[in-house]
């Protein structure tokens, strides 16, 4: 009778969570892709409304600054004119020659003229005086019943002299020493000089820029609107610019009643707001053409969803198909050990595992059910991977084997050290139907003894080459350091520092003080020499010592010099010295042909260390650089009056 395999009673229900899958993996993608698409334009919109605020905004406050700079300049013209005045009248040739060249100097000038105290005119920058009188003009009874001599900036006047153009006058006072009204200077500023200004900026088919004076009166706008000229009801002036100068909201235009995002400031020095409008249309134009662009890429890749999902139900099939055929197989691997400590797992060519014992559990507290089918490598330590690879490509027969240590996963997530051994399970000529016997045994006990004791050994060793009270190298490890260098260097430099009167400040202030302040001098040292090849380290008591590799004697000097000045500026009080704070001391000696060895040229920093103590402390002295006769005869004098290995303090 043909045997039969048994049927899955598990398959219906498999097959009904894989769709179960697929669905709502496609429903959970098609919501991130909307999602995303709708942050992304609810961010992008945000950004468009911020820049176009700046944008807006700067706009607003070079407008302001050019129309204070237009009227700053003519001014500044009439105020000379108006001093001049004061005194005495001018030759009407000379002058009405000044006011032309004025007039041709300053492009946003129509004119300039003076009138008289009845309003006529005196002298005039058109090449012929104009006749008539300008008493009923606004800003002549303002001028001459108002005696300050502040500037004045008119409504918008037309022209007398061309009815075609509109113009705006900005006067001042004339008077005379006896404080009398003596007439008006006044400029005109045609219209289209700001017109023409304003229109160069691209600010949208419903935008607008206007120059309006501080009671309300619209001076100008551009583009150009017959509403009215009185803006002085609007939120602008009743409210905005009661509360700050500069501003930015959104308004409903008074000129065609589009909503519009709104910047105003007030110009320096004069009466004058600077407004600037955009609609909102004009500030997302942009945002509107990304929009659709992300719509079509969302249209995309929902498509794409729907085809990755597709592709998922083919993969299930096949893997339910695999699943089958692992089951059909199982019983071939039954004889092998599921109740011995180790592991025995079985690998085939694509590395997935085939058979899992049952000591996997207890061990790494993993089900081997619930391994079967999977790749080896998705339990192993993303850094050892390449490691096991190496292993199993080094067997080379049947009775090869191959061990490796490395990194595996247990079922709670944490990791354990195993060592395994991969050996062919059966010798085949078909690399497809490769299989690998491996046997794994946890050893992380083992390993975690070894990691302490190459801590423990390594603790040692840091400890042996440190100084515990301030955690710089110590004499060992900086004379081991010298003699390298030494010998493979051509230019080397060793600097030796002493602390100035530390007996007296030990005594003054206590050891644990002086601790401290050991600490801190070496904290100075050692950060001096942190970024380069060189070592500091503590010579001595308070002595400490720099060896700077590949440096020579003036750059050494420098860097002496610094950590002197830089332990100086700590600050440390020490009443046992005469300058009452910590200073140190400092030797430099740089290696020469006639130094003889490493030994020697510490000797001579040593002696370049006692010649800046002897020269009253808190320097730095270079070996070179002394009399080493005087010194030799110094030293005697010094021997007899110190203890031997005692520092001058």
């Amino acid at each position: 009778m043909p045997h039969r395999n048994p049927p899955d009673p598990g398959g219906p229900l498999r097959r009904i969570t894989s769709t179960s899958l697929i669905i709502a993996f496609a429903l959970v993608m098609t919501a991130s892709v909307l999602g995303v698409m709708a942050w992304k334009a609810l961010e992008a919109k945000a950004t468009a409304l911020a820049s176009g605020s700046a944008e807006i905004q700067n706009l607003a406050h070079s407008l302001s600054e050019h129309a204070s700079h237009t009227i700053q300049a003519v001014d500044i013209a009439m105020s000379g004119m108006v001093d001049l005045l004061k005194y005495r009248d001018a030759l009407p040739e000379r002058f009405n020659n000044y006011l032309a060249e004025t007039a041709k100097t300053l492009p946003q000038l129509r004119g300039i003229g003076v009138t008289d105290a009845e309003g006529n005119w005196r002298y005039s920058s058109f090449p012929e005086t104009p006749r008539h009188n300008v008493s009923d003009r606004n800003y002549f009874p303002y001028h001459r019943d108002t005696p300050d001599k502040a500037l004045r900036i008119s409504e918008v006047l037309q022209s007398r002299l061309d009815d075609r153009s509109s113009m705006i006058v900005v006067s001042k006072r004339i008077t005379r020493l006896d404080g009398s009204f003596g007439g008006v200077v006044a400029a005109a500023i045609d219209k289209d000089y700001f017109i023409g200004f304003y229109r160069t900026f691209q600010l949208g088919p419903d935008g607008g820029i206007s120059l309006i004076r501080n009671d309300g009166t619209l001076l100008m706008r551009w583009p150009l609107s017959d509403k009215s000229t009185d803006l002085s009801r609007t939120d602008l002036f009743s409210k905005h610019l009661k509360l700050s100068s500069v501003g930015y909201y959104k308004i409903i235009s008074p000129f065609d009643g589009i909503a519009k995002y709104f910047g105003y400031e007030e110009t320096p020095h004069y009466p004058m707001v600077v407004t600037v409008a955009m609609s909102e249309d004009w500030l997302l134009s942009e945002w509107w053409k990304a929009l659709r662009t992300d719509t079509i890429v969302a249209g995309v890749l929902l498509c794409m969803i729907l085809m990755l999902a597709a592709l998922l139900a083919l993969q299930f099939r096949f893997r339910s198909k695999t699943e089958r055929a692992l089951r059909e197989r199982e019983a071939h691997y039954r004889l092998l050990a599921n109740n011995i400590a180790d592991i025995i797992i079985l690998i085939d060519a694509r590395s997935l595992l085939r058979y899992v014992s049952r000591s996997a559990e207890p061990v790494l507290g993993l089900r081997p059910k619930d391994l079967l089918g999977k790749s080896c490598f998705e339990l192993v330590h993303p850094d050892d991977r390449e490691s096991v690879q190496s292993a199993t490509a080094r067997i080379n027969g049947v009775d090869s084997v191959s061990t490796v240590v490395f990194r595996h996963y247990r079922g709670d997530g944490t990791l354990a050290w195993v060592e395994s051994k991969f050996k062919l399970a059966s010798e085949t000529s078909d690399p497809a139907r490769t299989e690998f016997l491996c046997v794994i045994r946890d050893v992380t006990e083992r390993k975690r003894m070894e990691d302490e004791l190459t801590q423990l050994n390594r603790r040692l060793t840091q400890l042996a080459a440190t100084d515990g009270l301030t955690g710089l190298t110590n004499r060992r490890t900086f004379d081991g350091f010298l003699r390298r260098e030494y010998e493979i260097c051509e230019e080397i430099s060793v600097l030796l520092f002493d602390i100035d009167n530390f007996k007296g400040y030990n005594d003054s202030y206590g050891h644990q003080a002086g601790d401290r302040c050991l600490q801190a001098v070496a904290k100075a040292i050692g950060d001096a020499t942190a970024s380069t090849s060189g070592l500091s380290a503590r010579y001595g008591g308070e002595e400490f010592a720099v060896v700077l590799p590949n440096t020579a004697e003036d750059t050494a000097l420098k860097v002496a010099e610094s950590i002197r000045l830089t332990i100086r500026a700590l600050g440390i009080p020490n009443t046992a010295s005469s300058r009452g704070y910590i200073t140190i001391s400092a030797g430099v000696a740089a290696r020469t042909r006639s130094t003889l060895d490493e030994a020697a040229l510490v000797g001579e920093a040593d002696t370049a260390l006692y010649e800046a103590k002897r020269l009253g402390r808190n320097r730095s002295v270079v070996y070179s650089s002394l009399d080493l006769q005087y010194i030799d005869s110094e030293s005697i004098q010094h021997d007899a009056e110190f203890a031997p290995g005692e520092r001058a303090q």
